[in-house]
C-alpha cells in the first residue's frame, strides 16, 4: 500500500486561495441578499403582500446560509492535522445537511401559513402597487447574483457554493411566482397572493430536502457515480504493469473524492517494483482526475478476492525456515531466501553460491531432497534452487 508523501504547502495554499474566493463571493451574495431581506419584509408588510413577506423570510434564510458558508469554508480551509488525517472538507458537507434541512423546515413553515390563510381570503386587505415592482426588482437582482455564484462554484467544483448558487436560483424563480402572484391580487384575484406564498414555500421545501438528502449520502460514503468510476477503473488498468483490477472503492468528500484500488501486478517482480507500479498508478489518477485528493493502492500478485483469510493461515517466513534448516545442514550457506505466496500455498526460491553448482552430483542430490520434502509438504508448492550470479556462471 501506498501513502500521500506530497508536500502539504501547495496544498494549503490552494486552499487558502479557494477559501479566499468562496468567502468574497458569498459576502457579495450577503450584501445583496441584506437589502432584499429588508426591502421585502418592509414592503410586503406594508403594502399587504403576503407572498412578498414569505419571499422576504426566504431571502433572511439566503442570508443565514450565506454566514455558514462562510464558516464553512475557512473551516474547510484548514491543513489536515492529528485529528483530521483527510483534512477539514466534511465541514462544507456538514453545512450543506444543516442549510438543507433548514430550507426544508422554511419551506414548510411558508406552505403551512399561506395554506391557513386560504381558508380566509376575503379577511385580507388589499396589495399596493409598489410591491409587485418590488417583486420585479428581486427576481432581476436574484438572478443577477444567481450567474455570478454558479461561476465560482463550478471553478472550485464546491457542493457547498453550488448549492447557494442553486438556492439563490430558486430564490429568483419563486419571486417570478411572487410577481404573477402579486400581479393577479392587484387585478382582482387576492386569492393568487397566498397561492404564489404557498407554491414557493413548497419549491423551499423540495430544494431543502434535495440538498439535505445529497449530503447525507456523502456523510454516509456513498460512491461517485458510475460515469466518474468507469473513468478511474479506465486510467488503472490501462497503467503499464497493472495485469488486472478487482477491487475499486470510492468516496466524496466535499468538493473532492477518495480512491482505493486493489490492482494485480506481475507475481515474480520485487517489492520495490511493485511500489513503482503503484505510485504510477497513483500519480496517473491525481493527473486524469482533478476531482480526487488521494489514491490508497494496493498491491496484489493474483486476483485474491475473497481469499485473504487463506493467505495469512500459511506459515510466515520465520517457519518455514525452520522447516527447511534440516535440509540445509550439508549445504553452502544460501545467499537468498525468497517466498512466494500464490494459488493458496508457497513457492520457495534459494539461491546458493555460483561454487555450488560446480559440484554437478551434489546439486543433483539436494534437488531430489527438496523436490521430496515439496511433494509431502501440504502448503510448500514446490522449492526451487538458484544461482545468484549471472546465468552463465550456473550450471
Amino acid at each position: 500500500m501506498t501513502d500521500s508523501d506530497h508536500p502539504v504547502p501547495p496544498v494549503v495554499a490552494s486552499m487558502a486561495e479557494r477559501a479566499a474566493e468562496a468567502q468574497h463571493a458569498t459576502w457579495i451574495s450577503v450584501l445583496v441578499n441584506l437589502m432584499m431581506t429588508v426591502l421585502q419584509l418592509l414592503v410586503g408588510w406594508l403594502a399587504h403582500s403576503q407572498s412578498l413577506v414569505a419571499h422576504g423570510l426566504h431571502s433572511f434564510s439566503d442570508l443565514l446560509s450565506d454566514f455558514l458558508v462562510i464558516y464553512a469554508s475557512r473551516q474547510s480551509a484548514q491543513p489536515a492535522d492529528r485529528e483530521h488525517p483527510y483534512g477539514h472538507a466534511r465541514v462544507e458537507t456538514a453545512a450543506t445537511l444543516i442549510l438543507g434541512a433548514s430550507l426544508a423546515l422554511i419551506g414548510g413553515g411558508i406552505l403551512w401559513q399561506s395554506g391557513m390563510r386560504l381558508q380566509h381570503v376575503e379577511a385580507l386587505p388589499p396589495i399596493e402597487m409598489w410591491a409587485f415592482w418590488v417583486a420585479v426588482i428581486t427576481v432581476l437582482a436574484k438572478e443577477g447574483l444567481y450567474h455570478y455564484l454558479i461561476r465560482v462554484a463550478e471553478r472550485q467544483r464546491s457542493q457547498l457554493l453550488i448549492a447557494n448558487a442553486l438556492h439563490t436560483r430558486a430564490d429568483a424563480a419563486s419571486a417570478l411566482v411572487v410577481v404573477v402572484g402579486i400581479g393577479g391580487a392587484l387585478l382582482g384575484w387576492a386569492f393568487l397572493d397566498l397561492l404564489a406564498a404557498a407554491l414557493m414555500g413548497f419549491m423551499i421545501l423540495r430544494m431543502g430536502a434535495v440538498l439535505a438528502w445529497g449530503a447525507l449520502k456523502e456523510l454516509i460514503d456513498t460512491g461517485l457515480d458510475e460515469a466518474q468510476v468507469a473513468a478511474i477503473r479506465q486510467t488503472l488498468r490501462t497503467t503499464p504493469g497493472v495485469l488486472g483490477l478487482h477491487a475499486l472503492r470510492t468516496r466524496r468528500m466535499a468538493h473532492q473524492a477518495l480512491v482505493d484500488a486493489h490492482v494485480q501486478v506481475d507475481a515474480r517482480i520485487s517489492v520495490s517494483e511493485g511500489h513503482r507500479i503503484a505510485e504510477s498508478v497513483r500519480a496517473r489518477v491525481l493527473d486524469a482526475h482533478p476531482e480526487v485528493l488521494d489514491v490508497l493502492v494496493h498491491i496484489d500478485p493474483e486476483n485474491d478476492a475473497g481469499s485473504d483469510v487463506a493467505v495469512v493461515r500459511l506459515p510466515g517466513r520465520a517457519m518455514v525456515l525452520q522447516e527447511l534448516a534440516p535440509l540445509l545442514l550439508d549445504l553452502p550457506e544460501p545467499e537468498k531466501l525468497v517466498l512466494h505466496y500464490l494459488g493458496g500455498r508457497i513457492e520457495v526460491e534459494v539461491f546458493f553460491p555460483s561454487g555450488f553448482f560446480a559440484d554437478g552430483e551434489m546439486v543433483q542430490k539436494a534437488a531430489l531432497r527438496f523436490a521430496g520434502f515439496a511433494d509431502s509438504h501440504p502448503e510448500i508448492r514446490r522449492i526451487s534452487l538458484n544461482c545468484s550470479f549471472a546465468p552463465k556462471q550456473c550450471a
